[in-house]
């Protein structure tokens, strides 16, 4: 018990010590989705009881013994030429103590440089990266496990660089009786160590707090799963002056009633993300996901589409599970992501 209530402590510990709040944040791609199944199930996942080690780059306490020798890479074709990626690792160490490790990259891709009069002078990149080193423990037999991410960032842009560190702390609740997961993760809590310009103040890191459940069907090949993210942030709802005034009554000034609860539900649900796989085998599988947020922000009036939506299909072969998962951001296109996963002990002593 003693155990349980140490963790909990560094992970409230963590929050308060490194929270930042308030304007803009660094090193945003830290929340860009790199996983094709998380992506499909909406962009965001923690509470995945699978031994897949794409999971534990969004939960830490995910990671188990399982996953030991597993290697994953993914591969992301985004939008402008950018282009991102994951590569991560987990060793057999047969220990309590479950290790693995990731590195997360962006490439912008390459840009004109020019001088102030508008002559090209040459070209430049831009690129971010994130090493992520985890850890996990197991207790109470399996059903508790608690996780810890340490992440050195470095970042390129042109000329200018910056470094940084982060960390994420999760709690993983686990009945495999009753089929069913809860998580809690504290994301991204840390500080930027040097600026671009030394100038100018140090800038707050994209911190979250998100809490997830799953639950399987016993007697159908279903799993439905919620994730809330930005807890840390009541209120998500953005307003023009025009929205403002339109939610005035002109005869009574006073704030309409039925805009109240429409502005209640809908901050309520940009605060959550669905999703639901169906899973005929161990082997093969079909998400689908739902971002409300996503669509709320992204979406043009006259024509929205499937933004928000996202779907995905993963299947093993032979030894290699291979995924796919697309993700609707705007009507001018989608991201496709691509992951591949092998446990390298089923090639015996090969490798």
């Amino acid at each position: 018990m003693n155990k349980i209530v140490f963790s909990i402590s560094l992970i409230v510990l963590s929050c308060s010590v490194f929270a930042q709040s308030g304007g803009d944040n660094i090193y945003d791609f830290l929340n860009i989705t790199n996983s094709a199944r998380v992506a499909s199930l909406g962009g965001q996942h923690i509470s995945h009881p699978d031994s897949d080690l794409n999971f534990v780059y969004h939960n830490p306490s995910l990671l188990t013994s399982e996953m030991g020798n597993s290697l994953v890479l993914n591969y992301i074709s985004y939008f402008a030429g950018t282009n991102f990626g994951y590569v991560g690792y987990s060793p057999n160490l047969n220990k309590k103590l479950n290790l693995a490790a990731g590195l997360h990259y962006l490439n912008y891709g390459e840009f004109i440089e020019a001088d102030p009069t508008g002559q090209k002078t040459g070209t430049f990149r831009a690129a971010d990266y994130a090493l992520n080193i985890y850890a996990s423990k197991t207790l109470l037999d399996s059903t508790l496990s608690i996780g810890l991410t340490f992440k050195p960032i470095y970042s390129q842009l042109e000329s200018y660089s910056s470094f940084g560190i982060a960390f994420d702390a999760g709690i993983t609740y686990y009945n495999k009786e009753k089929l069913f997961t809860a998580a809690l993760v504290i994301k991204n809590a840390g500080v930027q160590l040097t600026r671009y310009n030394a100038s100018q103040p140090r800038e707050p890191l994209p911190f979250e707090i998100q809490l997830g459940i799953s639950k399987r069907l016993r007697h159908a090949p279903f799993r439905f799963s919620v994730t809330g993210h930005q807890l840390q942030k009541p209120n998500l709802l953005y307003e023009t002056e025009q929205d403002k005034e339109e939610r005035i009554d002109p005869i009574t000034g006073e704030e309409k009633q039925e805009d109240k609860l429409g502005q209640f539900a809908d901050n309520f649900m940009r605060h959550v993300i669905f999703g639901v796989e169906f899973i005929p085998s161990e082997n093969f599988y079909i998400n689908l996901g739902y971002n409300y947020k996503r669509r709320q922000e992204l979406k043009i009036e006259d024509k929205v589409g499937m933004v928000g939506f996202s779907f995905g299909a993963g299947i093993k072969i032979s030894k290699f599970r291979i995924s796919y998962g697309r993700s609707t951001y705007h009507l001018a296109g989608a991201s496709n992501h691509f992951s591949v996963m092998v446990n390298l002990s089923e090639f015996g002593n090969k490798l």
